[in-house]
């Protein structure tokens, strides 16, 4: 029996990009009347998709900077981004900028898109397909609550048998 070459950390993070696809937009700044994708977006999109790459990620504060950083969890090879926190005294204030800083060092360490808000933009955009098994997963996060039916069709082109399991997914 022939072993399998080790996955390097680079192969693990392309093969993870690669199903990560757009992120949903679920939230809308009021000052600036714009969406965006929060980070519990953020982390409902990426986080199976790292998990099953093998790959944590975590998002230390240290010294008044936000990590996020990704580990192979076999090697413990790791990259990361970070932001340095301004100084802010007022504790309410300090913790949505550190979630805004989440936010900023996950989109930019992984290079992630989000889904274009208009509508026509979004009927263009090529999306990916997912394969029966990755849909068969899609449907067990959605079912376990880690995931939902908007996103996954957001963020995917769906075949019509795809799109009625999906429905029968909503009746159960």
């Amino acid at each position: 029996m022939e072993k399998q070459p080790k996955k390097t950390l680079w192969i693990k993070i392309h093969n993870a990009k690669m199903n990560i696809g757009k992120v949903a937009k679920n939230a809308t700044n009021p000052h600036f009347k714009k969406s965006y994708a929060d980070i519990n977006a953020l982390l409902e999109t990426v986080e199976p998709i790292l998990h099953e790459n093998g790959l944590v990620l975590l998002q230390p504060v240290k010294d008044h900077i936000v990590f996020t950083q990704i580990i192979d969890i076999e090697s413990g090879e790791m990259i990361e981004s970070w932001m340095q926190l301004p100084e802010i005294a007022d504790p309410q204030k300090l913790l949505g900028a550190i979630t805004y800083f989440r936010r900023g060092t996950l989109q930019s360490l992984l290079a992630l898109q989000s889904v274009d808000d208009d509508g026509n933009t979004a009927a263009k955009a090529d999306k990916p397909t997912l394969s029966e098994e990755q849909f068969t997963k899609a449907k067990d996060a959605i079912n376990n609550g880690k995931y939902s039916i908007e996103q996954l069709k957001t963020n995917y082109s769906l075949s019509k048998d795809q799109l009625n399991g999906l429905i029968k997914t909503e009746q159960q």
